[in-house]
């Protein structure tokens, strides 16, 4: 375990859709500090949940949306936005519709 093992810092958002690949959970602690470490945790114990949110290459898909509270990562500092104690990091899949 990391050196911040056991320190919540952050708590990650799954939306519905996404839930079924980390046992039904709606939020996931988190002792990340950034959200590039907040990906490397769910890779490493949340795998099919990782695999839906970031390609073969370790990039965000292109139909995902992360924000660190209400701000989009690509706003603030990427994946190297750093998160703070009481961060909420949200993932949310782009939705469209049809006719």
């Amino acid at each position: 375990m990391g050196q911040n093992a056991g320190i919540m810092s952050a708590t990650v958002f799954i939306p519905g859709p996404l839930r079924e690949y980390c046992d039904g959970a709606s939020r996931l602690p988190t002792a990340a500090g950034s959200v590039r470490a907040v990906l490397e945790e769910l890779g490493r114990n949340r795998p099919s949940l990782y695999r839906n949110v970031c390609d073969e290459t370790g990039a965000v898909r292109r139909h995902i949306n992360i924000f660190v509270n209400d701000t989009h990562m690509r706003d603030r500092d990427g994946l190297d936005t750093k998160l703070v104690p009481g961060d909420e990091v949200i993932i949310l899949p782009s939705v469209s519709g049809g006719r």
